[in-house]
Order: structure tokens, then C-alpha cells, then sequence
């Protein structure tokens, strides 16, 4: 008998309002091995934090900005969260039972296909959220500093090549790592359910940005992305759903900034 590396009962084969409802009907198993917590998420958001305001502190130090400088934004959004997400994993190794394990690294054709079916959803959200609260908070106010920095005139066409790819799948990528792997972990260690888990990550992954006037937008987008997670149970799905959410929009502002549209 060929044997396989988790319970049949935990593999959603069926339709979707039946996987729904195998959420609560086949919880996660313990988590043997793993002895990583909310502290290891804590410290992942301290080095991604103290790390882009190093890297400002520095910049500042020779005159640059935010507002002015390509490079310091480019560095100060890729060097941080590359940083974080590669501190998780290695906390799964010195803590756990590693990533695949212990963030449920796995990617399988049925999370590939779910990702993509629910990538497409979120894009509609996105469209419709972003449309929305631009008319209640004003255009201006509705943009993401990398979104500024896109729309700029004369952005280099490397440097806009290299956000994109940070936009679109290092940055999707790796915030998956940090919150529906790391936190989502860390939540079903204290024995809390899948949707405590679910909840408490989209909520933690909008406010974390520290975009105030993004965040009611942040957390509508955020969801489809959870639910891939919440129901494949691997990370794979939740990447490749937010690879599609972002790969779009940042494609269009790709285009903008190298004056093709």
C-alpha cells in the first residue's frame, strides 16, 4: 500500500462549500516538533522594521530620500523583506521541523489551479476595492509609495524592471513566508482553529504595512489570498494567488512608468 505524507481526510478533493466545511470538521494535526511561536513572528517584524529604517538612516545620511532617491527605495523595499522571510525559514530549521513542514511550503497541480481560480477573484476584488476607496479617500491618497515611485517620470527602465519583479513575486513570495506561514503557524500552535488563524493573519498582514489610509484597502485584498491558504492548507496556494493579485498591477504600472501606456 503506497503510503502518503498526511491523512487522506485533510486533502480538499471535493467541490468548494465542502471543503468549507472539512475546515472545522478535520483540524490541523498537532504540531509535533515545532518549538516556534509568535515570538519567532515578532522577531522576523523586528529585523524587517530595524532593517528598512537602517537602510533609510543611511540614505538620509548621504542625502537621499524617499521621495527623491530610486535606489534608497528600491534597496530599502527588497533588502527587508528578503531579510525577514529568509530569518523565518532558518527559524524553522534551528526551531522545527523545517519549512516544508513547519509553514507548509508544498506546492501540488491542485494548488497551482485553486491559486490561480482564486488569484483571478482577488484581481476582481482589487479592481473594485482599489476603485472604490480612491473615490472615498481621493486618488492621491490611494496609492502605495511604490506606486508613487512607478507613476514618476523618467524612472530608469532597470529600475522599474527590478520593482516589478519585487513587486509582483519576491515581495508576494516573501510576505507569504512571514505571515501565512510563520504567524499562521504560530497561531495553530497555541490549538486556536483555522479560522482564528485565517482572521488574525489577513488583519496583522493589512495593519502591518503602516499604510493608515491603505489599510480597509489592504485587508479586502488580503482575503481571497487567505482563503487559498485556509483552504489547500499549503503556503504554495497562498503564493501563487498573490503572485496573480499583484503581477497585473504591477505589470500596468511597468508599462506606465517605461511610457508604453
Amino acid at each position: 500500500m503506497q503510503s502518503v505524507s498526511e491523512p487522506e481526510a485533510l486533502k480538499p478533493k471535493r467541490g468548494f462549500l465542502e471543503s468549507v466545511r472539512d475546515i472545522s470538521r478535520n483540524p490541523e494535526p498537532e504540531r509535533v516538533g515545532q518549538r516556534w511561536g509568535f515570538g519567532a513572528f515578532l522577531l522576523v517584524e523586528a529585523v524587517f522594521i530595524l532593517s528598512a529604517v537602517f537602510i533609510t538612516a543611511v540614505g538620509s545620511s548621504f542625502g537621499a530620500t524617499l521621495e527623491t532617491s530610486t535606489t534608497l527605495v528600491l534597496v530599502g523595499s527588497l533588502v527587508p523583506i528578503m531579510l525577514a522571510a529568509a530569518l523565518a525559514i532558518v527559524i524553522t530549521y534551528v526551531r522545527g521541523n523545517g519549512p516544508v513542514v513547519d509553514l507548509r511550503l508544498r506546492l501540488t497541480k491542485a494548488d497551482v489551479v485553486f491559486g490561480l481560480k482564486i488569484g483571478v477573484i482577488g484581481l476582481l476584488f482589487t479592481y473594485f476595492a482599489a476603485y472604490f476607496w480612491a473615490k472615498f479617500v481621493g486618488k492621491e491618497n490611494a496609492t502605495s509609495a511604490i506606486g508613487d515611485l512607478f507613476s514618476q517620470a523618467n524612472l530608469p527602465l532597470s529600475a522599474a524592471i527590478t520593482m516589478f519583479v519585487y513587486m509582483s513575486f519576491i515581495g508576494p513570495i516573501c510576505e507569504e513566508i512571514i505571515f501565512r506561514g510563520l504567524l499562521w503557524g504560530a497561531v495553530e500552535r497555541q490549538g486556536w482553529s483555522r479560522w482564528a488563524a485565517f482572521v488574525l493573519t489577513t488583519v496583522i498582514f493589512a495593519v502591518s504595512h503602516l499604510e493608515p489610509q491603505r489599510t480597509w484597502l489592504l485587508l479586502v485584498i488580503a482575503i481571497p489570498i487567505g482563503v487559498a491558504r485556509l483552504i489547500t492548507r499549503n503556503l504554495g496556494a497562498s503564493m501563487v494567488a498573490h503572485v496573480l493579485n499583484n503581477f497585473l498591477p504591477g505589470l500596468s504600472l511597468l508599462l506606465l512608468s517605461a511610457g508604453v501606456i
